[in-house]
């Protein structure tokens, strides 16, 4: 299954979210896909699984921390293969420059692409790594994790569009944008500087934190 042009929902939450678990991820997928979203980003196997139940195109990531390298999304094969068994359409990946436990980025998207036959999400934060992962194969790229490198800190408030602009630019394949997206407007944005698609996640998908923000901006202390 495919991705077509539009929102990308990312449904996740993290362990100590009320909302942690594949009942409420798969709740979310159908709400999202009943917002009209084109396709929905998950966390490990059992959430992957139960987000299928809304019948879009699913991308997976496989987030496994580890104490001395950086690079968590989807470090290994290992990691991809579990995303491709659980169901996932599309396999997201760190693809930066930063020092990870296995494979390099290169050769991981050759074997999940040969070895899984899954397309792969190259998830980026320099024009450089986005260069590089279109070399190396990738189906598409994201500006996911610009903010989050030595090499893009400090992190903005706002999305990257100058990185969303430069990789459409450059690029033929799909471009997606991720990272900060966090109201319509910035969504349009997105799309009039290229992108394919455009991911939400906080703002759609994590009530507690968007409940902090409205306290934060318009509560008296």
């Amino acid at each position: 299954m495919r991705l077509a042009r539009g929102l990308i929902v990312s449904c996740q939450a993290r362990s100590d979210n009320p909302l942690h678990g594949p009942q409420f991820m798969g709740a979310m997928a159908l709400a999202a896909r009943d917002g009209g979203a084109v396709g929905i980003r998950a966390n490990g196997a059992a959430d992957i699984a139960a987000v299928k139940a809304a019948g879009l195109p699913v991308i997976g990531i496989n987030k496994v921390f580890s104490a001395d390298r950086p690079v968590y999304i989807t470090p290994s094969f290992e990691a991809a293969a579990e995303v491709v068994a659980a169901g996932a359409d599309v396999v997201a990946l760190d693809c930066t420059e930063r020092p990870r436990h296995g494979e390099a980025p290169a050769v991981l998207i050759r074997r999940i692409r040969d070895e899984l036959g899954a397309e792969v999400f190259a998830d980026i934060s320099t024009l450089d790594e986005g260069l590089k992962a279109a070399d190396w194969g990738a189906h598409y790229v994201a500006t996911t994790l610009s903010g989050y490198t030595a090499q893009t800190e400090p992190r903005p408030d706002q999305p990257d569009l100058a990185l969303l602009e430069a990789l459409a630019t450059r690029l033929s394949l799909p471009i997606v944008a991720e990272g900060r997206f966090n109201s319509p407007d910035l969504v349009r944005q997105g799309f009039e500087a290229g992108a394919f698609a455009v991911v939400v996640g906080t703002m759609i998908t994590n009530p507690r934190e968007i409940t902090r923000m409205f306290i934060k901006a318009g509560v008296p202390a």
